[in-house]
């Protein structure tokens, strides 16, 4: 029997319900640390019978709500994102009020909670409606860029983001690259020490890129860096944003190769990001878009290593070499842990050693080694795979502070020899059983380097072929993390291989 509800009950209830319900409607900001000038993230809600409608914006993105409902206190809603290749990226918020303050939760990435942001109220009216969105621009594949004639091995050195992320100045890079020549990395070939995002300021009154306070005086850090034997590399996009909502060079491409060279800049890594809102990104607009800066670089009138951070999309082997890049992202980003490190390293980089070569490198992301999240035993695995696949060795860690186990692993010569090798060749896997692999990378001197990999939750037995290889007969074996010379091996060698370890051996020609 349905009981009877007082229709005076009912009325207050509903008045209160909307009342709640409205009180998450207007403009809330939140305002994080920019340095230089007020950074912010918008959001603009308009709740209306327990359903919400809105937006969020930022530096670098422009999320549109297109599902959301409001629930008392809590807020759950679906916004729209442009992605890469032509396609919108749907993304999960939730929020909810507390103490007249907005908390809300981004989505997670990968193994990242998602950040929270705590926002409050600049205004209570409904927002106005975001304008449609302008058409995007669309550039025809441009002629081949003249190949800048660097990065002839890998690239080795540094760089920020991993470890610092916003955090990095003037002084931290000043003390890494002390650390670098202190440490021995510099000796073990480490030359580049680069600023990843947050470095940017604004533009003046003639558009020239400035530095924020981080960093007052950018030509000075280079010099500096220069004194110890080193190279300086910083970050930009092709967009008008940078991922962490910095100033890019988007139609200021000339202007700031031109600056770059001035400051002294060795090395540029150029990172997609907001591109996306501004291109239409068919494989000729990001060709175009990356071209523009390959002529900017080369007209610079300095020598720069071109870095393209694209993750691989739209086929960047294909053209990466065109349009003067050294060096392309092939994946997304790397996180410090086995599962990432892994799915990057083994299962995402197979077929693409036909586009490697001296000057023109496949890369799998920075490494991760030092940083925490993996034992010494996959770190040394990370190291092992990523020479073998000639990629660029990128430390990521606070090399300030190692421990000698982390060092070792980053600096051991026998290992960064194969990929500095300079026949420039990629490995490739030439066995799989299960949890269990073999990869081989042709050496310039004739003989062999080959990694016996455990994929596996338990120790395992691994053994190379030399036919799976591409030898016959006996070879003289080096293991190259014990460093010990193992004698003369007919047909095969085996070895007991760690849970996600690697045995690391050289085969003599």
């Amino acid at each position: 029997m349905r009981k009877h509800v007082p229709q005076a009950f009912l009325l207050v209830f509903l008045l209160c319900s909307a009342a709640v319900a409205q009180s998450v409607t207007g403009r809330w900001v939140a305002k994080f640390s920019s340095d230089d000038e007020a950074r912010e993230i918008v959001v603009a809600l308009n709740a209306s019978g327990g359903t919400l409608t809105g937006y969020i914006l930022a530096p670098q993105f422009e999320d549109r709500i297109v599902a959301g409902k409001v629930d008392g206190a809590n807020v759950a809603f679906t916004a729209e994102r442009d992605a890469n290749n032509n396609q919108v990226q749907r993304r999960d918020y939730t929020a909810v009020l507390e103490g007249g303050k907005l908390k809300l939760t981004a989505p997670a990435q990968g193994n990242r909670p998602g950040q929270v942001y705590e926002l409050t109220r600049a205004s209570s009216d409904p927002p106005a409606p975001l304008p449609p969105k302008p058409p995007k621009i669309s550039l025809p594949e441009p002629a081949a860029v003249r190949s800048n004639g660097l990065a002839k091995t890998p690239p080795m050195g540094w760089n920020s983001w991993n470890k610092f992320r916003g955090k990095v100045n003037d002084q931290v890079v000043r003390e890494i690259a002390d650390a670098m020549v202190k440490s021995g990395m510099k000796a073990a070939g480490y030359l580049y020490v680069n600023i990843d995002d947050t470095w940017e300021g604004t533009r003046d009154a003639r558009g020239n890129i400035t530095t924020n306070s981080k960093f007052p005086n950018m030509k000075a850090l280079s010099d500096y860096v220069h004194s110890k034997g080193l190279k300086l590399g910083i970050y930009s996009s092709p967009g008008p944003k940078t991922c962490a909502g910095y100033e890019g060079s988007f139609q200021h491409e000339d202007q700031d190769a031109k600056t770059w060279a001035a400051w002294g800049i060795d090395y540029l890594k150029y990172d997609w990001c907001s591109a996306a809102r501004v291109y239409d990104t068919q494989q000729s607009t990001m060709i175009a878009a990356y071209a523009k800066m390959g002529e900017a670089l080369l007209k610079s009138g300095r020598p720069i290593v071109y870095s393209l951070c694209q993750y691989g999309m739209l086929d960047v082997g294909e053209w990466g070499a065109k349009v003067d890049g050294n060096l392309w992202r092939t994946t997304g980003d790397i996180s410090d842990r086995w599962q990432s490190m892994n799915n990057i390293g083994f299962d995402r980089q197979p077929g693409r050693e036909k586009y490697a070569g001296p000057g023109h490198w496949n890369d799998p992301d920075m490494l991760e080694i030092g940083n925490g999240g993996m034992t010494d035993t996959e770190y040394r695995t990370h190291m092992s795979l990523w020479c073998l696949l000639a990629a660029p060795l990128l430390s990521g860690n606070d090399i300030r502070d190692m421990q000698p186990s982390v060092l070792e692993i980053l600096t051991n010569r026998d290992v960064i020899a194969v990929d500095q090798d300079k026949l420039g060749k990629q490995g490739v896997r030439v066995a799989k059983d299960g949890d269990l692999e073999v990869w081989a990378k042709p050496l310039a001197d004739g003989g062999y380097a080959a990694g016996l990999f455990n994929r596996g939750a338990a120790d395992a037995k691994v053994t190379a072929k030399w036919s799976d290889i591409g030898v016959t007969g006996s070879h003289k074996v080096r293991d190259l993390w014990k460093h010990e010379e193992l004698g003369s091996i007919a047909d095969e060698y085996s070895a007991n291989v760690p849970s996600h370890g690697v045995v690391m051996i050289r085969i003599a020609k």
